[in-house]
């Protein structure tokens, strides 16, 4: 079962009562210290959402069944992990939207995950090449976010930090076995790597919103994470025998809410129900 906000904080009964009362509540004044906690938050969130998502759609498909089941748990955790930060997000902004308002009712333009995790799963070496460019990021910042000012933030980093030091072991497991296997899987994981790497940067370039979260003590600047980042990825390709590209250009804007063509069609399958069924209960 996904774990829930209760489980990580207690939230005050009178806030928890006025933010879901809050639907008519003006939206958040953008450059507020309220608007750039929301925002930091559902970037985390957003991140955790979709990569769940496309994990997610590799259950009944995956080439063995270890592998199908070992993929729809770790879309589990990213999804739980979702509900942490979009609740806590909904909960800041206080317009009575909670985890799941936030993520099947907000646009695309109003998605703030980076452009790596939305691209298509591709084969296998693809989605395991997305997987360990994501997790060699996030492991390092939920580290940093448990020393966030703010204990909130600070305890659901805690709590998903013990499920993603499991993915980050295992993706870059699968990497080395994989990049350092046969001369065709080796060749796929350097592909995927080819394809992918110019996605991995955008996690690490900051905006206003990250500087002024940074200053408050509240998220790490992005580029603080770089250097293990680099240590990570530098040490498991070359145990893989994999060619790390040269070029740093990275794509970017998803931070910002501008997406590839790929969001959308991952949106209409995720929202379809409630955009179709509004507030359906089953």
């Amino acid at each position: 079962m996904a774990p829930s906000l209760s489980d990580v904080m207690t939230p005050d009964a009178a806030a928890l009562a006025a933010a879901q009362k809050g639907e008519g509540r003006a939206p958040l004044k953008a450059g507020s210290p309220e608007h750039d906690l929301f925002t930091g938050l559902t970037r985390l969130g957003d991140n955790c959402l979709i990569l769940g998502h496309r994990v997610s759609e590799w259950c009944g498909h995956a080439p063995v069944l270890e592998e199908d089941i070992a993929l729809a748990n770790m879309a589990l955790d990213l999804i739980g992990q979702t509900q942490l930060w979009l609740g806590l997000a909904g909960e800041v902004e206080g317009r009575g939207r909670d985890a799941d308002a936030l993520a099947f009712r907000r646009d695309g333009w109003d998605f703030h995950n980076i452009l790596l995790v939305e691209r298509p799963n591709g084969d296998f070496g693809q989605t395991l090449m997305r997987q360990f460019l994501f997790d060699a990021w996030h492991a390092p910042m939920l580290k940093a976010l448990e020393g966030s000012s703010d204990d909130r933030i600070a305890a659901i980093a805690q709590k998903a930090g013990k499920e993603v030091a499991y993915h980050i072991e295992r993706s870059a497991d699968l990497v080395i076995r994989l990049g350092d296997g046969t001369e065709e899987s080796h060749a796929r994981m350097q592909a995927a790597l080819e394809a992918l790497w110019g996605y991995a940067g955008e996690a690490f370039i900051a905006d206003a919103v990250d500087t002024r979260l940074a200053e408050a003590g509240l998220m790490p600047a992005p580029e603080s994470l770089r250097a293990t980042f680099d240590e990570t990825v530098n040490a498991v390709f070359a145990e893989a025998a994999l060619t790390r590209p040269e070029s740093d250009f990275a794509h970017k804007g998803g931070k910002q809410g501008r997406h590839s063509e790929h969001m959308g069609h991952l949106l209409t399958d995720m929202q379809w129900l409630q955009r179709a069924y509004p507030d359906a209960k089953w």
